[in-house]
């Protein structure tokens, strides 16, 4: 397994279209983030990268949304780098990061600054590319690494799962989607068939995943004092007596 900080420049997307594909991929990708948008609730929302700030969660109860990213694009709210978020601790209520961790070359920072700004509760999502999938196969062509959307890093969901266990987070859903390469100039259509077949009987090799997942609240135990609280003593040996023995010149 390759360490996670073993990503080489290359291409970054900054949209959709950039991707083969890219709309298509961007509609799947909004019509399940939508589903679990009526359970988020608060006052911010921070979409890091400029992709993330791409997909449309108008549907959202939260109306306070924020695009950061390093570039300077129309939808950019806030100019940063996304692994030092200019933000304070506990203090969004959701994060939506996709496609984002692949083209990065520290991921767990990424996902170590979503979760310090993160409330208690607050939730994560997260979608990127399946290396465990029709996609991913086409990573081995030569060449590859020099196009979209291969020039990334991919990272399998239950290595992405990982990260997130150990940071807090308690996973909500993990879901393939895409069943398709994704390569430029391939109808998807002619292979309509094939992915409803991967769709059945083929799900873990979806292209793409997201991952659901929720910053778990630590109870706090209340410690009760004690009071009058004396310490019990007692002699170590019981009924014990100093008696005085004579010596043989006393006699």
């Amino acid at each position: 397994m390759k360490p996670a900080l073993s990503f080489q420049q290359g291409p970054k997307p900054l949209e959709w279209k950039d991707f083969p594909h890219g709309e298509y991929l961007r509609i799947g990708i909004e019509k399940r983030v939508g589903q679990w948008l009526p359970r988020m609730f608060g006052y911010h929302m921070l979409k890091l990268g400029s992709l993330s700030g791409q997909i449309d969660t108008s549907n959202s109860a939260i109306k306070h949304q924020v695009c950061v990213s390093p570039y300077a694009l129309g939808h950019v709210g806030v100019v940063a780098e996304i692994d030092e978020l200019p933000f304070s601790e506990h203090s969004v209520d959701a994060c939506i990061l996709s496609q984002c961790l692949e083209y990065h070359s520290d991921p767990h920072h990424i996902l170590r600054e979503a979760h310090r700004t993160l409330i208690p509760g607050g939730y994560i999502v997260i979608s990127g590319f399946n290396p465990f999938s029709l996609c991913g196969l086409a990573n081995l062509l030569p060449f590859s690494k020099e196009k979209l959307p291969w020039s990334g890093r991919f990272f399998t969901p239950s290595r992405v799962k990982d990260w997130l266990d150990l940071l807090g987070f308690e996973i909500l859903a993990d879901e393939r989607f895409i069943h398709a390469s994704l390569a430029r100039g391939s109808r998807l259509s002619r292979f309509a068939p094939w992915r409803r077949f991967c769709r059945q009987y083929l799900k873990p090799m979806g292209s793409c995943y997201i991952l659901v997942a929720r910053k778990r609240v630590a109870p706090l135990t209340p410690i009760k004092p004690k009071w009058h609280a004396r310490p019990k003593w007692a002699p170590a040996v019981k009924s014990a007596r100093l008696t005085q023995t004579r010596s043989s010149g006393d006699k």
